[in-house]
């Protein structure tokens, strides 16, 4: 029944993150801590959302922008190695605390910039790419992060789905293998970020539908919310850590 319900609950997220962008750790992640406990549930998202995020490659293939995603991911990989490695030594709450307040904080300043008509360059990917890049690596998502840079970039529904994507894919794997080398992705706890995984894809498929029906301004208060949401949850989450 655990698994099953971590496959419904995955479904579920993988539809909605495929809807925004983001969201699907930020759903998951409490019925993994449930199921598996905190150890074991850091590695096994970390697993889930390489697969995640390369279900909405393949749902938007040809929407990617491989400009944008080369100038994000060749900082972004190695600062997510490097975080992941932090991880260790920091107290994971405190960074909750400051992305949460940052996220919600994001919902009117994105509001500002778009009415001064501001926009970000390959540039501003890049040096957002290492900043997000090193957070990724030491707490469970910052997909929220992502995406104000990537909208500021200019993308918008599939385009900003599949760049976003193709752009975390590397972080996460970068992540993933990490673990693996300090020990903390055991072939048991890899099975159980595949089988996790594999719902968030399926997921991934059915919200395609959904954003094509969405319009840019209805998409745009979407993204409004589950910033919120995610910056909401964080808090409450670091509030919870002992």
């Amino acid at each position: 029944m655990g698994v099953l319900f971590v496959l419904v609950v995955g479904l579920v997220a993988g539809t909605i993150s495929g809807i925004v962008g983001t969201g699907s750790s930020i759903m998951l992640m409490p019925v993994l801590v449930y199921e598996y406990g905190p150890k074991q549930a850091v590695p096994i998202m970390a697993v889930a959302a390489v697969l995640a995020n390369l279900s909405r490659i393949l749902a938007w293939w040809r929407e990617v922008d491989w400009r944008a995603c080369a100038a994000y991911s060749v900082t972004g990989i190695p600062a997510a190695a490097l975080g992941a490695r932090t991880l260790l030594a920091l107290p994971s709450h405190a960074v909750d605390v400051a992305i949460g307040l940052f996220l919600i904080a994001m919902v009117p300043a994105r509001h500002w910039l778009a009415r001064h008509q501001l926009t970000a360059n390959l540039w501003h990917l890049a040096l957002g790419g290492a900043v997000i890049g090193f957070l990724t690596g030491i707490v469970v998502s910052t997909g929220p992060l992502s995406v104000p840079l990537f909208l500021f970039y200019g993308l918008t529904k599939g385009a900003f789905l599949a760049t976003e994507a193709a752009s975390s894919l590397g972080l996460y794997f970068s992540k993933s293998v990490t673990f693996e080398r300090l020990g903390a992705l055991t072939p048991d706890i890899a099975l159980k970020g595949l089988v996790a995984g594999a719902s968030l894809m399926s997921g991934a498929f059915i919200a395609k539908r959904f954003v094509l029906r969405l319009k840019p301004d209805a998409f745009r208060l979407v993204m409004d919310a589950i910033m919120i949401a995610a910056g909401l949850s964080m808090l409450w989450n670091a509030t919870q850590s002992p």
